[in-house]
């Protein structure tokens, strides 16, 4: 029960001068005569809302070289693909930013009903965003790319692979369920998820077989990039917390997409001889024109144009929903020998760490690093491939060293990778 102010016969609010009578309910602070009524909290509540809506929702930026050089201590090469993407990334979180610096004092249950237009600052300038295409061979980096990227901007991350997924009524992953994907990786907070970062891999095999428009339901490819339009554009979809299929009865969870980050990859394998084939055809005859454009496609992919991701099998619509294209070149021997050592994840360093905490030292000669990585160039994984071949010949050793305490250094080489020849061992003397 609230007390009474010293000379008055009741109370009154501390903030706006109410009396009890007037209120509906005083609270009573702990100390003397001090309240506050149930009209200025329900006004506090309104500026906490408004003040954690609107300044966690920024996400904070670092500029395109600054960008780069934080990819630069993760990812090997690909300097044109990371440029590339350190501009994209940055100018789509600056638009985030700025439409979400220009959204005043509203609830977010009616910032959802607002039209981009409403959301520019009157000046007329509406930022459209620019979702990214990637594509290269396997084991290039496209994934590792999208991850590190969420990683250094602090935003939400969902990846999902284009072939699991079916149009909304077949049986398979509705298309929506990513987003769901990206809410749980949130911890459930709607608000970063909707600016976060989703990458949808295999986007190549949900490409339709030919130009033409399919006369007949396609749930693995032509339907399911129809069905992604929406979400990757800008929505406000209403999502299953659970997951599964829809019915009118349950609860959703709405989530809108417009400031979400949509990354699609794949290999597009085929697509190099389509760009090449535009490029210039091969001279036919006495009068036909030479071809002078190189074979090599690390040379003609950064050179794709819509058309030709169109002719490869993907819908208009889709490719202009991602004008962002950006060419990954396959990793050679050298770059994969890098990948080994120097990133601040390096499977080496990863290696030398756990063998370190037995008290034994791990060295791998300059030849070993390069077995590695020829191995891994014959497989065709690329980077993909690099920690199994470590991880096949480091068993024994992983196997043996926890029990024998004589062991002080082991010596990885060319032999031990090609051959499965043990390694040499270097023992304490004693």
């Amino acid at each position: 029960m609230a007390k009474k102010n010293i000379g008055n016969d009741e109370p009154c609010c501390s903030f706006c001068g109410k009396s009890e009578s007037k209120v509906e309910h005083l609270i009573a602070a702990p100390g003397d005569n001090v309240y506050i009524c149930n009209d200025c909290v329900a006004i506090c509540r309104e500026q906490l809302q408004e003040h954690s809506e609107t300044l966690p929702d920024k996400v904070a930026l670092l500029p395109p070289e600054e960008l780069k050089t934080e990819l630069d201590k993760y990812i090997i090469g690909q300097d044109d693909a990371k440029r590339v993407l350190s501009v994209a990334v940055y100018n789509h979180y600056k638009r985030v930013n700025y439409n979400l610096r220009n959204v005043k004092g509203n609830s977010r249950e009616r910032d959802d009903e607002r039209t981009v237009a409403e959301r520019n600052n009157g000046d007329g300038v509406e930022l459209n965003k620019s979702n990214i295409l990637m594509f290269g061979p396997s084991g290039c980096g496209k994934t590792l790319l999208a991850q590190t990227l969420s990683k250094i901007l602090k935003v939400p991350f969902a990846m999902v692979d284009a072939t699991t997924l079916t149009e909304a009524g077949y049986v398979g992953e509705d298309v929506e369920n990513i987003l769901l994907r990206l809410i749980k990786n949130a911890d459930y907070d709607v608000a970063a998820a909707e600016r976060g970062i989703i990458y949808i891999d295999e986007v190549d095999k949900i490409a339709r077989k030919s130009e033409n428009v399919s006369i007949t339901r396609d749930v693995s490819g032509e339907g399911v990039q129809q069905s992604l339009l929406k979400i990757i554009e800008s929505t406000v979809s209403s999502i299953p917390p659970n997951g599964g299929r829809k019915h009118p009865q349950q609860e959703f969870i709405h989530m809108d997409t417009t400031n979400v980050l949509f990354i699609l990859g794949g290999a597009f394998v085929g697509l190099d001889k389509i760009v090449s084939d535009r490029l210039g055809k091969t001279r036919i005859g006495f009068g036909g024109a030479l071809k002078s454009e190189t074979t090599d496609p690390d040379a003609i992919l950064p050179q794709v144009q819509p058309q030709d991701l169109i002719k490869f099998g993907l819908i208009p619509e889709l490719v202009g929903r991602v004008p962002v294209t950006v060419a990954l070149k396959d990793l050679k021997s050298e770059d994969l020998v890098r990948v080994l050592t120097e990133p601040k994840n390096a499977i080496v360093k990863q290696y030398v760490k756990l063998l370190d905490l037995d008290g034994v030292q791990l060295e791998f000669d300059n030849t070993a690093l390069k077995a590695i990585a020829d191995k891994a160039i014959s497989l065709h994984t690329g980077a993909r491939g690099l920690r199994t071949i470590v991880e096949n010949a480091m068993l024994d050793i992983m196997y043996k060293v926890p029990s024998d305490k004589t062991i002080k250094k082991i010596i990885i080489t060319s032999e031990t990778i090609e051959r499965g020849a043990p390694p040499k061992v270097v023992k304490d003397a004693a």
